[in-house]
């Protein structure tokens, strides 16, 4: 870990740009496809949402046909709950997630692992990872992978229970599957004091699925959907590239912006604006 680089060399193409569709929220996927492929894109992150009534399969041909890798399908989760109904129905739609992933062609679902409210962080930590668990022989019967996703500790409360790498990663070492692994997310890891040596310990161990980026506004003006674009923030993200690619990540570089501010806008100059963004600060 100590001959890490401190900081990847700049970005000098787009062989490893990936945007997700919620990113671009305003297309649809159709839309979303044909654009990304004309701007130069190589891959695509789907959410869910996109694909409601939609022939999954068809989708995923679409895809491919425009020239986009599949990289993986977001979201599933949403474990802990206080009754146990409810925590079956998570189990039923992340059932759900991993067949759309098998039909679309996505590697792996991003899980956003949720939390109870009104139970301690502890009790939602076990029904997170006994949720997992319960997947697991599914998921490797489809041969999807299973991507614990930390998110910042601001949402504790109510979106996640899983707040450090460091804590994902226990749980993905725990679980011990090689359809198990994590998604690393710039926008909630960057503040951590052991990242890089958390970024390491996945690398090494495997698990390291995906690697999402955009930037922390100051001042952010709302909790979830004010994400910057990369170089409207204080997140050094190529120190963090470094220590991702120093494990020997090779995977895409997916950009994530949940943002009013630019969902508001035209698309078109928004794509562009992801594009420079991407190279000259990504």
């Amino acid at each position: 870990m100590s001959d890490a680089p401190t900081t990847a060399a700049p970005l000098t193409d787009f062989s490893r740009l990936c945007v997700h569709t919620i990113t671009t929220k305003p297309w649809t996927i159709e839309k979303a496809a044909q654009h990304f492929a004309q701007a130069g894109v190589k891959g695509i992150t789907v959410w869910r949402d996109t694909l409601a009534g939609k022939n999954i399969r068809q989708t995923g041909q679409m895809l491919l046909d425009e020239g986009l890798s599949i990289v993986s399908l977001c979201r599933g989760g949403f474990f802990p709950h206080l009754k146990e109904t409810g925590r079956q129905a998570a189990i039923d739609d992340n059932r759900r997630a991993i067949d759309e992933a098998a039909e679309l062609g996505a590697p792996h679902v991003v899980l956003v692992c949720g939390a109870a409210v009104g139970q301690p962080l502890a009790e939602s930590r076990k029904q997170i990872r006994d949720g997992i668990a319960a997947l697991l022989p599914q998921a490797e019967a489809a041969g999807v992978k299973l991507a614990i996703e930390p998110l910042h500790p601001m949402y504790a409360d109510n979106r996640s229970a899983v707040n450090t790498l460091g804590q994902a990663n226990d749980m993905a070492e725990e679980l011990n599957s090689p359809f198990v692994g994590v998604a690393v997310d710039v926008y909630h890891l960057w503040w951590d004091p052991t990242l890089e040596q958390e970024i390491y310990r996945c690398g090494k161990n495997g698990h390291l699925l995906a690697f999402h980026i955009c930037d922390w506004r100051t001042p952010t003006v709302d909790l979830l959907n004010d994400r910057g674009l990369m170089g409207e923030g204080c997140i050094d993200l190529r120190q963090i590239r470094g220590w991702v690619e120093a494990t020997g990540f090779s995977g895409f570089n997916e950009v994530e912006i949940f943002s009013n501010r630019l969902w508001a806008g035209d698309q078109h100059e928004f794509l562009e604006n992801i594009k420079k963004a991407y190279l000259e600060h990504s």
